[in-house]
């Protein structure tokens, strides 16, 4: 029996027009080689199985090759071509980073880099997977990087390219390779299939290049898993049955029970997705695609974006035309957030299910509430009958609200009676409070009087501050022990017992005191004066203020004055 091949190593590229989808890439490599300015460093980036460890391998066999074609494309007939085929090349050399990724395995590169080609005109060591060397391991190859022999060409691959050091990018040609297109992985799978004698409807094939995601390896992979399940008939129904994938039908039938606000339906339809055993979140992520195809749909000059089978695509046109681009906008707003709070949802299913219900709101909204509405005719005259009440609950409930006090210019907005049937709705609620805020930002900016200083009042209102300014006990004693003195006709005097208490007042304070006394004096031009008074016998003078502590401390006890000095310390 014949040895099976996978089909990733059996059509595996070994010239440049053979690579899928990296024209310009080509290009440039066979025109650097026509023209002799080849670089000693290169670097190949870019996602799995997209062809750069081919295309560095047809690029050193093509730089080593004795006779190329006319499109610089390496022969295979030379010594050098059939070495490198043959796996005996001493001018090719691979290294695998990934399980080579020590300092001992570069120092042995770069004793390998001094030894001159055999074969060719230069020694090329492909390096895949370059990322996973370690900091040591790029410091020992930064010097043989930059100052290569001349025989030397060294050709660098990752999928990885943040995890390369600054100073190995800046040494190399750096090349990106891009994700495969469906329809590049169609047009190849389609190849191969006839190749090996395998028959393949164009919607299964579009299915395997959707699932592989830009890889050609995978794309080939899937080719043989799908050879493998179906044999040499492989149909649309097999592969979706396969590789677990959820049929269109599924999101075009949810679709249009969404658009016609059938939920149960759609939730009928979610439940016999989930017993065929596919996840939830890929369920809800496909829905998602599926509305941004409807979208691209609306428009054909985006109907190129859309990757999917040529029959598929007369249908998402049909169903995009019944779609309004606000239903599309609002329904990829819930299930991308529906996507992203799945995983932190206790109940998962409830999750997706509650977003399904809000989608099928979208274009049925007044089925569903009545905000903003005009009352039906049972639900107005529930909302005007009178209530059925006591003789003595009609005397003591109003039948109206009492009105506001509005001192704009502008009406206030009626509110409608309370009663025990109807509630008031949000909008007329936020009316209502805007035109009581206004009434108290009128009553707010009415000005204060100029009410004549008296002696009694001012006394009173002194003692209600004090009670007032209880979070501050310093402040609040001082003003219950001093007895304010109507100095001027608005002028009123604050006698402090010395000049600290003095400044921290007027510093921290004063503004507040100020206010205070316009506010329940009413009399806006009063002016607040703090003045020192100490009293007459020291016996009675109090410290208040902590610098007065420690400056009494330092007075009265020499030795601590002696301690502060030695120790250089400050006392607060």
């Amino acid at each position: 029996m014949e040895r099976f091949v996978v089909s990733a190593r059996k059509y595996r590229p070994d010239t440049f027009q053979g690579l899928i989808g990296q024209d310009n890439i080509a290009t440039t490599l066979k025109n650097s080689v026509t023209k002799g300015q080849l670089a000693h460093a290169y670097l190949f980036c870019g996602p799995r199985g997209v062809g750069k460890t081919s295309t560095a391998r047809i690029f050193a066999k093509t730089i080593n090759c004795y006779d190329p074609g006319e499109n610089m494309e390496p022969c295979g007939k030379c010594e050098s071509c059939l070495s490198f085929a043959q796996g005996r090349s001493y001018s090719i050399h691979e290294l695998d980073a990934a399980s080579n990724n020590s300092v001992d395995d570069i120092r042995q590169l770069n004793e390998l880099v001094r030894i001159p080609p055999q074969i060719g005109k230069y020694n090329v060591f492909i390096i895949d997977e370059v990322h996973m060397l370690s900091q040591s391991a790029f410091n020992a190859f930064l010097k043989t990087l930059e100052e290569p022999p001349a025989h030397a060409i060294f050709i660098l691959a990752t999928t990885e390219k943040h995890k390369i050091l600054p100073t190995i990018l800046s040494r190399c040609q750096t090349y990106d390779f891009n994700r495969i297109a469906v329809k590049d992985i169609v047009r190849n799978l389609t190849t191969i299939a006839a190749k090996e004698g395998v028959s393949a409807e164009p919607d299964a094939l579009h299915i395997i290049a959707q699932k592989a995601d830009g890889a050609m390896r995978d794309a080939l992979t899937i080719f043989d898993q799908a050879v493998a399940f179906c044999g040499t008939t492989i149909t649309y129904e097999n592969i979706i049955s396969s590789l677990n994938v959820l049929d269109y039908d599924y999101y075009l039938r949810m679709t249009g029970h969404m658009l016609s606000g059938e939920h149960t339906n759609a939730l009928l339809i979610f439940d016999e997705i989930l017993s065929k055993g596919f996840n939830a979140l890929h369920f809800i992520g496909g829905l998602s695609s599926h509305f941004r195809d409807l979208m691209v749909c609306k428009d054909s000059s985006t109907t190129h974006l859309l990757e999917l089978a040529p029959t598929v695509v007369q249908k998402y046109k049909e169903q995009s035309q019944s779609c309004s681009l606000n239903f599309l906008y609002d329904a990829l707003g819930i299930t991308s957030a529906c996507e992203s709070g799945y995983k932190a949802s206790g109940n998962q299913r409830l999750h997706i299910e509650l977003a399904l219900l809000r989608l099928c709101r979208l274009n049925n909204e007044a089925t569903w509430q009545n905000h903003g509405k005009a009352p039906s005719t049972e639900h107005a005259k529930e909302a005007t009958a009178k209530p059925e009440t006591s003789p003595k609950e009609t005397s003591t409930t109003p039948a109206e609200p009492k009105p506001v006090a509005v001192t704009s210019s502008e009406p206030a907005t009626p509110v409608a009676p309370s009663t025990t049937t109807t509630s008031l709705s949000i909008k007329d609620l936020m009316k209502s409070a805007g035109n009581n805020n206004r009434a108290r930002s009128e009553t707010a900016r009415k000005p204060v009087g100029k009410d004549p200083l008296e002696q009694g009042r001012l006394s009173d209102v002194w003692k209600k501050m004090a009670q007032n300014e209880e979070s501050l006990p310093r402040l609040s004693t001082a003003i219950s022990q001093t007895e304010p003195v109507i100095a001027d006709q608005n002028k009123i005097l604050f006698p402090v017992k010395n000049e600290l208490q003095k400044n921290w007042i007027e510093k921290n304070c004063k503004m507040r005191l100020v206010e205070f006394l316009k506010s329940n004096l009413n009399n806006n031009e009063i002016e607040l004066e703090i003045e020192v008074t100490p009293d007459d016998d020291p016996a009675d003078n109090k410290m208040y203020m902590p610098q007065e502590k420690a400056k009494f401390i330092t007075d009265t006890y020499p030795e601590v004055k002696e301690l502060q000095k030695d120790l250089k310390l400050e006392l607060k």
